[in-house]
């Protein structure tokens, strides 16, 4: 089962996809970091230099994940139909 569940598609979250190269997804609430890196990187084919989570009041969590500098998070979204 995959740990990733779907990617936010906020007004916040499009400006991050740009500044800072990061993706945001909500997860399973059990979720460790290195799953959710290791999960994205086989589902995109990208490398991950870092993950961030914060857990939500109702029962989930939000994942921001940086992308390292060589790959771009605009094409991520691209796949994910976000812009």
């Amino acid at each position: 089962m995959s740990v990733l569940r779907y990617p936010l598609a906020t007004e916040k979250v499009v400006g991050l996809i740009d500044r800072q190269n990061t993706i945001t997804y909500v997860v399973n609430h059990d979720a460790t970091k290195s799953e959710i890196k290791s999960d994205f990187e086989k589902r995109f084919n990208v490398k991950v230099s870092r993950v961030n989570t914060v857990e939500m009041p109702k029962n989930f969590k939000k994942a921001f994940i940086k992308l390292a500098p060589n790959y771009k998070a605009g094409d991520v979204a691209v796949k994910l139909k976000l812009v």
